[in-house]
């Protein structure tokens, strides 16, 4: 699969969007009318937003968003609300399409220090959009700050002023929207925390960019949501049997260590695996057989035993780290299920016992690719593992995207970089961003249970990097289908509703 095809909902980084523009402009449809149908989109929006009475404030920029906030005035005027604007510099140098759209406001314009915050019904964010690259500062600061601290609704355009369109990082400051809109296609900054977090409801409106545009763009970097991996997930066949869906193997710790390997092996069955097995030292068996049923348990002490398994070709996926135990053991366990070219989800104490050497594990995984051709190693770090790993990246100035997807490269693996905002890289630069889950996610044992969806799905032949992205919209949707009060326990009960939600949308009703 070429890594950069348009498949999926797509995000596009401002660069992309901007290309976008251009390629539309260049097959016949102006700037002009991409600006009056998002300036009409704002309208629409602000128009559902305005529950009380007073005037709506367009906040105006010296580009081309302040172009869709004169726009967006002009239309509400015409709807009959009352509406003032204050623009950011000298509306009279404006120059393009944003010059046409101050022309059609064709009305007084205050300057922003003249806006109060406090005194409107709406207020339209339109000062600047996803491409800006500077902080915030000033008289400009100084309204963001104003605005944030009163009451008043803010609708921001394409993102609330002050957030970084390709990263989600705040520029000094940024509005704290109740809303955003932007048009044809979200972007990174929509997804990525703390961006998400500003911008409220995000509603993403056509203005006239044709899809075709993708095809040149080859954009990169997606949502993760069954668009982009639905059509690869594997299902059970009619006349299927439980070998046909792999037989997934959770290695265990110590006695004292078991809960761990546990809720991996519970979500993993609940995740679709066919059979799953606990390998487990022997001070360890008793304590899994108490609370295990349908999971099978095998003793497993050391390398010499794993070796052993390992002829059995069926067991096809592995997870390895939680509740294992840090250090050589480790080591030489995930250098013998890449050897062997099996699947391997590596989390918890499985990375952090490669801080010390994380060269040996990223050449393991290129030899184990090399082999299988296809990657076999998908590791799934919260960003406190991330840096044992990769220190010098978690220390950079990239935005998360950037860093899971060097890390990924690197590593020669899937990269699933935990977190509100989780992003899941591949190392030829493909990238998702989840948008699934709940805080309640928040709390002891959820990973253990998000490496078991994953290696379900690995078991049962889905490609490494779909495998990832499904388990991780998996994990977050089980979350939401709980809600308040979650713990780890309660995620794997909540996959049959998921999976049935996720057959309507992939018509595998």
């Amino acid at each position: 699969m070429p890594t950069c095809a348009p498949i999926g909902t797509v995000l596009l980084a401002p660069m992309e969007m901007a290309e976008a523009d251009r390629l539309t402009i260049e097959s016949g449809i102006s700037g002009w009318q991409l600006m009056s149908a998002a300036g009409r989109a704002v309208a629409g929006v602000a128009a559902e937003m305005i529950a009380l009475p007073g005037p709506v404030a367009c906040l105006a920029g010296p580009g081309n968003n302040g172009g869709d906030a004169y726009v967006a005035a002009a239309n509400l005027r015409e709807q009959g609300f009352a509406v003032r604007v204050f623009a950011l510099g000298d509306p009279e140098r404006l120059a393009g399409d944003a010059a046409l759209a101050r022309a059609a406001w064709n009305a007084e314009i205050k300057p922003l220090s003249a806006f109060e915050a406090d005194q409107f019904s709406l207020i339209i964010d339109g000062l600047f959009g996803a491409g800006l690259s500077r902080a915030l500062d000033g008289k400009v600061a100084n309204c963001v700050e104003r605005a944030n601290a009163c009451r008043t609704p803010i609708l921001s355009i394409d993102l609330p002023s002050g957030v970084a369109g390709d990263s989600g990082a705040v520029l000094g400051t940024a509005f704290r929207a109740s809303r955003t809109i932007s048009f044809f296609r979200a972007k990174p900054g929509h997804r990525l925390e703390p961006g998400r977090s500003l911008c409220g409801e995000i509603t993403i409106r056509p203005i006239g960019i044709l899809p075709d545009v993708l095809q040149t763009i080859r954009p990169r970097t997606f949502d993760n949501d069954p668009n982009l991996w639905g059509r690869v997930l594997q299902w059970p066949a009619d006349a299927g049997h439980k070998y046909d869906r792999g037989h997934a193997v959770i290695l265990s710790g110590g006695a004292s260590k078991t809960g761990a390997a546990r809720l991996a092996a519970n979500a993993a069955l609940r995740a679709g695996a066919g059979l799953v097995t606990v390998f487990s030292p022997a001070s360890a068996v008793l304590v899994h057989a108490a609370h295990l049923t349908a999971v099978m348990i095998k003793r497993c002490e050391g390398t010499s035993e794993l070796d052993a398994y390992l002829a059995d070709e069926r067991l096809n996926a592995f997870v390895l780290g939680p509740g294992f135990g840090v250090g050589a053991e480790a080591r030489d366990a995930a250098r013998l299920i890449l050897e062997k070219g099996r699947a391997l989800v590596l989390d918890a104490d499985g990375i952090t016992s490669y801080s010390d050497d994380p060269r040996a594990l990223f050449a393991l995984a290129r030899e184990a690719g090399k082999k299988a051709s296809e990657t076999r190693l998908v590791m799934t770090p919260h960003a406190g593992e991330f840096k044992r790993l990769f220190p010098d990246l978690a220390s950079s100035k990239g935005s998360k995207l950037e860093q899971a997807r060097e890390a990924a490269a690197r590593a020669h693996s899937i990269l699933v970089l935990k977190g509100r905002d989780t992003v899941i890289a591949e190392p030829g630069g493909r990238a998702a961003i989840n948008s699934t889950g709940t805080p309640w996610l928040a709390t002891a044992g959820t990973g253990d249970v998000l490496t078991g969806m994953i290696v379900a799905q690995l078991a049962q032949g889905t490609p490494a990097f779909e495998a990832a992205c499904a388990g991780v919209w998996m994990h977050g949707k089980a979350a939401e289908a709980f809600g308040p009060g979650l713990i780890a326990e309660d995620l794997a009960p909540m996959l049959p509703k998921v999976f049935s939600d996720l057959a309507r949308l992939t018509g595998e009703t």
